[in-house]
């Protein structure tokens, strides 16, 4: 008995040097954001052929921080249930190119050494949790809230709200507005026409 109380003692304090180490959600964004704002404000990217290069080091930050396939589901909502195994994987990754291709084209395009101040943190329960930031700019400044759950034990953005507008929101009264006319393969082939687009207006 005695043996198996020290044991579950050292379970017990490993675990809690394990919690007390691990990154709050506001650490945990904060490196790539920072990151983030460093590449776009590295001169060796502003070079129009270096566009891509830029891309590729962005791209790297956001896969670590954003929950793509969490997004997805959420921004399906009670119609995921109608995506086939197959076409759930495919639109999970469809989807994902289109977020992060907005994303990157809008930041890419209109940046202007804006800096990211982080305001607050809130721990809604031990799976969620809101970042309050806000991003400043020359004459004023936006809110930006970043919902985050722990995927693999690492914080990860699975909503996003601008200026009060929630990212998993939009995208999903316009997929429910499609779905309440169309099959699931409608909007595969929707949101496939969409990235096609973006990719040539980059050329």
């Amino acid at each position: 008995m005695r043996r198996f109380a020290l044991t579950l003692l050292v379970v017990l304090l490993a675990a809690r040097t394990a919690a007390a180490q691990s990154p709050t959600p506001t650490e945990t964004l904060r490196g790539p954001l920072d990151a983030a704002l460093a590449i776009l404000q590295d001169p060796r990217y502003r070079s129009g052929n270096e566009k891509e290069a830029q891309k590729e080091k962005l791209w790297e930050l956001i896969r670590k921080v954003f929950d793509f396939e969490g997004i997805t589901v959420l921004a399906v909502g009670q119609n995921w249930k109608r995506f086939s195994p197959e076409q759930k994987k495919v639109f999970i990754d469809i989807f994902t190119t289109r977020l992060g291709n907005s994303y990157l084209n809008k930041i890419q395009g209109s940046f202007n050494n804006e800096k990211v101040e982080f305001l607050s943190e809130e721990v809604l329960s031990p799976t969620k949790a809101r970042v309050k930031t806000k991003i400043i700019r020359e004459v004023d400044s936006v809110p930006v809230d970043y919902s985050v759950r722990p995927i693999g034990g690492v914080w990860k953005i699975y909503d996003v709200v601008i200026e009060g507008v929630s990212l998993v929101a939009n995208y999903r009264t316009q997929f429910n507005d499609i779905l309440s006319k169309d099959s699931p393969d409608v909007l595969i082939e929707r949101v496939r026409s969409q990235n096609i687009a973006q990719e040539k207006e980059r050329k």
